[in-house]
């Protein structure tokens, strides 16, 4: 059964640009090849972490919508567990209102996007 997810996680600091997106494009690739469609995939760049995790203060946040069989979800979360790069992460399946919110709030988000041009 297909569902729709949200994951966000968070990059150590000690990266450079390059790595942070290589790592992006690693985890974004693995959706894809397991046949995941990938909605809206969102980097939220440098933020300072509520509490410190492993000794760091700060994190690169990486936030990714997609559609995906259900195995998928717990391939992609074992695969976030043995990359050394992810301090952290969360997925959360999508019910029918958070999908609507979400697509009601991408929907605004391209309609402003013009203006601010």
């Amino acid at each position: 059964m297909v569902n729709q997810y949200e994951t966000v996680f968070i990059l150590t600091p000690v990266l450079s640009e390059e790595q942070m997106k290589e790592t992006v494009k690693k985890f974004e690739d693995f959706l894809v090849e397991r046949d995941a469609e990938i909605i809206l995939a969102d980097s939220w760049g440098m933020k300072k972490l509520a509490y410190p995790i492993q000794k760091k203060s700060s994190g690169f946040y990486h936030l990714c919508e997609f559609r995906a069989e259900t195995q998928v979800v717990k391939d992609l979360e074992v695969a976030y567990k043995r990359d050394e790069r992810i301090i952290r992460f969360l997925t959360v399946k999508l019910d029918k209102h958070a999908i609507a919110y979400n697509e009601k709030k991408r929907k605004k988000a391209k309609q402003e996007q013009p203006a601010e041009a």
